[in-house]
C-alpha cells in the first residue's frame, strides 16, 4: 500500500493527513501553529507519521503536498499548491454536491466556488482586516473569560441580540468588556458578535456564487453559534461536513493528499 500526505501550515493551526492509495483518509493530526511554519510543518508530519507503523519517516510517503500559510516550508515535499485549491478539493472529497464555500482561517475569510470535479471556479478573499476571522473570535473567547467551545455556543440561548458596531477587532473587543462590565446579557453579546461576522461573510457567499446552501471550512465551522447566524443572515442552508464523518478544519489538508496521490499515482503511469 502507498501513502500520500498533505500539511497544512496555517497561521493559527497546522493539519497533517494521509491518504491511501484508493484516496481513504487514514491519519491525521492538528497542533497549534510555531513562529516557525517549518517546525510546525514537522512537528504536524512526525505526528501523523506516528500512527501509522508502517510508515517510519517523511520519505516513506510516496508523494507530499504542502499547502496553508507556510507551504513552502514543508520539508521533503514535492510540490506547494494554494490553499484555496486544496480547500476546494477537500470539500469536494467530503461532499460532491457542495458548489460554494466560506473559509474562516486564523487572518483571512475566502469565498470559493467549487466546480463538479473539484476545482476552483472563482474565489474572492478578505485579508485586508482580522475581523471576522479565527483570531477575532479567540479575542471575543478572551472577552469573555471562556473557550472557544463555550463561546461557540452561547449565542444559542439569546432571546435578543445587542448589537457590536466596531468591526475593528481591537475596539470590537474593548465594546464587548464594556458590555459585559456593564452586566448586560452574555449569550445576547454573543448573538450580536456572530451576527455581526456573518453580515461579513455576505460579500464572500455571493462571490462564491452560493444559492441555495453553502459549507463552512476552518476552525470556525465547528462554532454553531455562526452557522446559525449564517443561515439567518444569508438565508442559505449551511452543509455541515461532519455529518459525513469529515472534520471541516482538515479540509484543506485532505485535498492536499488527494492533489499528492493523484500526482504521485501519475508517475507511476
Amino acid at each position: 500500500m502507498k501513502y500520500f500526505g498533505g500539511c497544512d501550515v496555517g497561521s493559527t493551526y497546522t493539519k497533517t493527513v494521509i491518504v491511501d492509495e484508493n484516496g481513504k483518509m487514514v491519519a491525521n493530526d492538528t497542533i497549534r501553529s510555531k513562529i516557525n511554519s517549518k517546525d510546525s510543518a514537522l512537528l504536524g508530519l512526525n505526528n501523523v507519521l506516528g500512527k501509522l507503523p508502517e510508515l517510519k519517516k517523511i520519505e516513506d510517503l510516496s508523494y507530499l503536498i504542502g499547502t496553508g500559510y507556510g507551504r513552502n516550508k514543508v520539508p521533503q515535499a514535492q510540490e506547494n499548491i494554494s490553499e484555496i485549491s486544496c480547500h476546494a478539493m477537500g470539500v469536494h472529497i467530503a461532499n460532491p454536491n457542495v458548489r460554494a464555500i466560506i473559509d474562516i482561517g486564523g487572518q483571512d475569510v475566502k469565498g470559493i466556488a467549487i466546480d463538479d470535479d473539484g476545482t476552483v471556479k472563482n474565489f474572492a478573499m478578505n485579508d485586508k482586516c482580522a475581523a471576522g476571522t479565527g483570531r477575532f473570535f479567540e479575542s471575543m473567547a478572551r472577552a469573555f473569560e471562556c473557550t472557544l467551545d463555550e463561546f461557540s455556543t452561547l449565542s444559542l440561548t439569546a432571546k435578543n441580540v445587542i448589537p457590536i458596531t466596531s468591526q475593528c477587532t481591537v475596539f470590537a473587543e474593548s465594546e464587548v468588556i464594556t458590555l459585559v462590565g456593564e452586566g448586560q446579557p452574555k449569550d445576547e453579546i454573543a448573538a450580536g458578535i456572530q451576527l455581526a461576522v456573518a453580515k461579513r461573510c455576505f460579500v464572500m457567499a455571493k462571490k462564491a456564487g452560493a444559492i441555495d446552501s453553502i459549507t463552512l471550512t476552518g476552525g470556525c465551522a465547528k462554532n454553531k453559534g455562526l452557522t446559525k447566524a449564517i443561515e439567518k443572515v444569508l438565508k442559505l442552508k449551511v452543509i455541515d461536513l461532519n455529518e459525513n464523518g469529515y472534520d471541516p478544519q482538515l479540509m484543506g489538508a485532505l485535498g492536499a493528499a488527494e492533489y499528492a496521490r493523484q500526482k504521485g499515482l501519475d508517475l507511476e503511469v
